[in-house]
C-alpha cells in the first residue's frame, strides 16, 4: 500500500509540474529561411524513412541531437526520426523494420549495417497502467503515446528537443532549445529535481553533453547533481557502464573526466578510484595522460579500447591493494593477481565491465612488473605477449606521469626499433636487473653409502 501511495504521490507531482510549465513561452515554429538545416548532410537513409511516413499520411520529424548537430554545423552520428505512427504501423510500412525495447517500444529500420530508430509521440503517463514510476520517482516502463505537444516534455534537455519537420522543412521548438543552441546553454526541461530522479543517468548525460558540445550548464541544472549523485547506484551496473562508456569514448575523455570529480559523481561510480586519486599527483597525471592518449586516437580514427582507459582508471587502487599484501609477505606476482581478482569483483558492482575487457585489463596489468625482463626467454615471452604494445604504452604513460619506469621504457623502446639480430644483441647484453638473475643450481649431495 505504501509503494501505490508514493507512487500515486509521484504522479500527482508529475502533472502540477505540467501544468506550471514555465520554460518557454508558445511554440515556435523556424522556417526554412531562417536556420541552417540542410537536406544534403541528411543521412539518405533517414530522408527514406522520413518521406516514407511523410507520403503514407503520417507526421515525420528529424529530432533530438541529430537536428541540435545540424544546427551548430556537425555531422550527427545518428538520426533519429518521431511520428504519430504507432510501432505497429511503423512496421506495416517498412519491410527492413523490427521493434524492440520493453521499456521504449521501439521501431529499428535498417538499411544494411546502418539503422534508422523510429519513436512513436510520447504522452504524460498520468494514472495509466502503461507507465509507472518507482518510489524515488524513476521511470520503470513508459509506453503511453501521445501527439508531438506532450512528447516535447517529455525528452530530457532543451536542445534535443527540436523537431525538424520534413513536410515544409521548418524546425519546432517549444521549450526555447534553438536559442540555447545559439547561446550554447545546456538547459533541462521540467523541474530538474524530478527530471533526474526520473533517470538519474541524465546526470551523467549533461556533462557528457556538455563536454562533448562545449556548452556551459545552466546553474538550475547543477545543484541537484552535487546533493544527490548517491541516486547513480540505483541504476543498473550494466546501464552505467554503457553511460561512462560515452563519456570516456567520445573523444573529449578529459573533460568529462574533470566534471565528474567537481561534482562528485567520479566517487559514485569508481569508489576505490575516487579516494586513490586524493592527494595523489602522479596517479592523476597518469590517468590524465591516458584520457589524453584516447582522445587523440579517436580524433585521429585509430581504435581503441575500453580495457586500456579502465586499467588505467583502476591502476592507483590496484597499487594500493598491492602494496597491503606485500606487506603482508606475499610473493609480488600473487599479490597482483590477488589484488587485481579483488578489485574487479568489487568494481563490477558499481559499474558493470564485460569480461573481454577486464581480461585484457588483468593482461596489461601483470606485463608491468615483467617489463623489468631484458634478458633470454623471459624477455622474448614479454615481447612476444599478445598484448605487449597495449602494455608498453601503459607503462610509457606511467613513465611520463613520474613513476619510476623510465629506464624500462626506454630500453624497450629502443628494443622495437631494432632488427630481429640487433634484439637477440641486446638480450644478450645488457646485464640482467638484480631479481632477473639466474637462480643457482643446488648441489645434490652423494647418497651414503654403507
Amino acid at each position: 500500500m505504501m509503494l501505490k501511495w508514493l507512487k500515486k504521490i509521484g504522479t500527482k507531482k508529475r502533472k502540477k509540474a505540467a501544468a506550471n510549465r514555465t520554460d518557454a513561452g508558445p511554440v515556435r515554429i523556424i522556417p526554412r529561411s531562417e536556420h541552417s538545416i540542410t537536406r544534403k548532410n541528411i543521412d539518405e537513409s533517414a530522408l527514406k524513412v522520413l518521406y516514407g511516413l511523410h507520403k503514407a499520411g503520417y507526421q515525420a520529424f528529424l529530432v533530438g541531437g541529430a537536428v541540435r548537430d545540424l544546427l551548430l554545423g556537425h555531422r550527427p552520428k545518428d538520426f533519429d526520426v518521431a511520428t504519430d505512427a504507432t510501432p505497429e504501423q511503423v512496421k506495416a510500412l517498412f519491410r527492413n523494420c523490427r521493434l524492440i525495447g520493453r521499456r521504449f517500444r521501439l521501431a529499428h529500420i535498417h538499411y544494411g549495417r546502418h539503422i534508422i530508430e523510429v519513436a512513436t509521440f510520447r504522452g504524460d503517463h498520468g494514472d495509466s497502467q502503461s507507465g509507472h514510476l518507482d518510489d524515488s520517482g524513476r521511470i520503470l516502463r513508459d509506453n503511453v503515446y501521445g501527439d508531438i505537444s506532450q512528447d516535447v516534455w517529455r525528452r530530457d534537455f532543451t536542445v534535443n528537443a527540436l523537431y525538424y519537420n520534413i513536410a515544409d522543412f521548418s524546425v519546432i521548438d517549444y521549450v526555447g532549445g534553438f536559442e540555447d543552441v545559439i547561446q550554447g546553454r545546456l538547459r533541462l526541461i521540467g523541474d530538474p529535481e524530478d527530471r533526474y530522479r526520473e533517470d538519474p543517468v541524465r546526470m551523467l548525460r549533461v556533462i557528457r553533453f556538455s563536454a562533448k558540445l562545449g556548452f556551459s550548464i545552466d546553474e538550475s541544472c547543477q545543484g541537484f547533481i552535487l546533493e544527490q549523485g548517491a541516486l547513480l547506484r540505483d541504476v543498473p551496473p550494466a546501464r552505467l557502464y554503457e553511460e561512462v562508456l560515452k563519456l570516456l569514448h567520445s573523444g573529449h575523455a578529459i573533460e568529462s573526466f574533470r566534471a565528474l570529480r567537481e561534482y562528485h559523481l567520479l566517487e559514485h561510480l569508481f569508489p576505490e578510484a575516487s579516494k586513490a586519486l586524493d592527494n595523489n599527483e602522479v596517479a592523476l597525471k597518469f590517468l590524465q595522460l591516458a584520457m589524453q592518449s584516447t582522445d587523440e586516437r579517436i580524433h585521429q580514427h585509430k581504435p581503441v579500447t575500453p580495457a586500456f582507459l579502465f586499467a588505467a582508471l583502476l591502476w592507483a587502487p590496484l597499487q594500493t591493494r598491492m602494496e597491503k599484501r606485500l606487506a603482508q609477505g606475499e610473493p609480488p606476482s600473487l599479490a597482483l593477481h590477488k589484488a587485481a581478482s579483488a578489485l574487479v569483483s568489487e568494481q563490477v558492482r558499481h559499474v558493470s565491465i564485460p569480461k573481454r575487457f577486464t581480461t585484457v585489463m588483468r593482461d596489461i596489468w601483470a606485463l608491468q612488473p615483467r617489463f623489468s625482463y631484458r634478458r633470454g626467454k623471459r624477455a622474448e615471452s614479454v615481447f612476444e605477449h599478445p598484448k605487449f604494445r597495449a602494455g608498453y604504452d601503459f607503462l610509457c604513460l606511467r613513465a611520463k606521469a613520474g613513476e619510476n619506469t623510465e629506464e624500462d621504457c626506454r630500453w624497450w623502446t629502443e628494443f622495437q626499433e631494432n632488427l630481429p639480430e640487433a634484439q637477440k644483441l641486446l638480450m644478450q647484453s645488457r646485464p640482467a636487473p638484480q631479481h632477473d638473475k639466474p637462480r643457482r643450481k643446488r648441489r645434490r649431495r652423494k647418497p651414503k653409502t654403507d
